[in-house]
């Protein structure tokens, strides 16, 4: 490592992690209420997890319907959820559309109305559902390299992040049959002494797949056949090909196999566990408030969506290498208690003028924030794996990702 270099590490998890999986089915769940009802609140979590006879999913929380519309049935939209992601066989750890194999538990109640009456209100004075504080990132270090340009991420989440999609997407289209919905990455960058990335220091994977002994002979020859697909068709289409050299360590499947079962049976899950490989792997602070199961007028979600949504924008204008932003909020309150910039030494201008300008193009106003990114919209399920930032804003999806470029443009001009 050169002098002054330093490195940052980041993992990431597959859509069928025991803990994403929970976060699917909760997301799941909160989208198909918010198809009934767009301003149901909800708040769900999902617990799971494998016995040798029967797997188990919990579901606790509250959700409430208020235009009449009909509750949906949470226990088929659970099991709906664990199903797409391939959680179809019990010997790989859960049969989640079997009602022998598999059972679901559902402890689900309506919101406090002491909660509710201080989140409706109008679009001007609603207030926050819970006390908190709230991060969002942004940096400039993808920006360099191809596959990633426009993320305006982390490199290190970013390319974490991107294994797991990838482990996941050719486990579906079929390159990968021997392998399942379980899963992990990790990625270690080495940063030079002006802080720009210069190299893959360490790439690891884990992948569960299904006992290939029988086929190779050894586990030694199974092992290497892994390895070579893994490298193939996830490894070198992610990772730029700039960032790999000799000297990079490769490690999959480390312990030497991760076979059947796995998934629930092999760890338990649960909601809200995995908020750092959600969010900046690491690099930018977190509140500490998951995402996944929560509607929008829960600022642990929104505001989070927001802050990420101003920093970016902050990047992107070259008003600094590097932006975080806090919001704190009171319950029942609109307007956020306390808001910071940091731009950690980069910006072209003083922070307290960047806090300002922040303040003069984005309302982090809980009803305004809901408006200006179309929070009411049943658009949570993808977020459940692959990362909440750095995502591509489509079909109404990941909005706040999206670049105003009128915005951008009037933060230009402050310089």
């Amino acid at each position: 490592m050169s002098e002054g270099g330093w490195l940052f590490t980041s993992e990431s998890v597959t859509c069928g992690h025991p803990d994403k999986l929970c976060d699917a089915i909760s997301d799941a769940i909160l989208d198909a209420c918010l198809t009934v009802d767009p301003n149901a609140k909800v708040a769900v979590e999902t617990l799971v997890k494998g016995e040798a006879a029967r797997s188990h999913i919990v579901l606790a929380g509250e959700v409430t319907i208020s235009n009449g519309g009909d509750v949906p049935d949470f226990e088929a939209v659970a099991r709906d959820a664990a199903v797409a992601i391939g959680y179809t066989d019990h010997e790989i750890g859960m049969d989640a559309g079997s009602h022998e194999t598999c059972k679901v538990q559902v402890l689900i109640t309506s919101q406090s109305a002491h909660i509710n009456r201080g989140v409706v209100q109008d679009i001007d004075d609603q207030g926050a559902g819970d006390q908190g504080l709230m991060f969002g990132y942004a940096c400039d270090e993808t920006e360099a390299f191809h596959g990633h340009k426009g993320r305006w991420m982390p490199l290190a989440i970013a390319l974490s992040q991107g294994l797991t999609r990838a482990l996941n997407d050719r486990r579906v289209d079929g390159t990968l049959p021997w392998s399942r919905p379980d899963g992990k990455s990790q990625v270690t960058v080495e940063h030079d002494s002006d802080g720009r990335p210069v190299r893959c220091s360490h790439i690891v994977i884990a992948i569960q797949h299904r006992d290939m002994i029988a086929e190779y002979g050894t586990e030694d020859a199974e092992q290497a056949y892994i390895m070579d697909q893994i490298r193939a068709h996830v490894i070198d289409p992610v990772i730029p090909v700039e960032l790999i050299d000799n000297a990079t360590e490769i490690t999959v499947n480390g312990t030497g196999r991760f076979v059947d079962p796995g998934g629930p049976y092999a760890d338990a899950g649960l909601t809200g566990r995995k908020i750092i490989v959600d969010t900046y792997g690491g690099r930018g602070r977190h509140g500490g408030g998951a995402f996944s199961g929560k509607d929008p007028s829960k600022v642990d979600r929104s505001a989070a969506y927001a802050a990420r949504w101003a920093a970016k924008h902050v990047v992107a204008a070259g008003l600094a290498r590097e932006c975080e932003i806090q919001l704190a909020y009171a319950i029942g309150i609109a307007a956020p208690v306390g808001i910071r910039v940091d731009t950690f030494g980069t910006g072209e201008i003083d922070d307290e003028s960047i806090a300002r300008l922040v303040g003069q193009h984005f309302s982090f106003r809980p009803g305004h924030i809901i408006r200006d990114l179309a929070l009411r919209n049943p658009i949570y399920s993808p977020t459940s794996a692959g990362g909440h930032f750095g995502r591509e804003p489509v079909d109404g999806m990941f909005t706040w990702e999206a670049l105003d470029d009128a915005r951008v443009a009037a933060m230009k001009d402050f310089l």
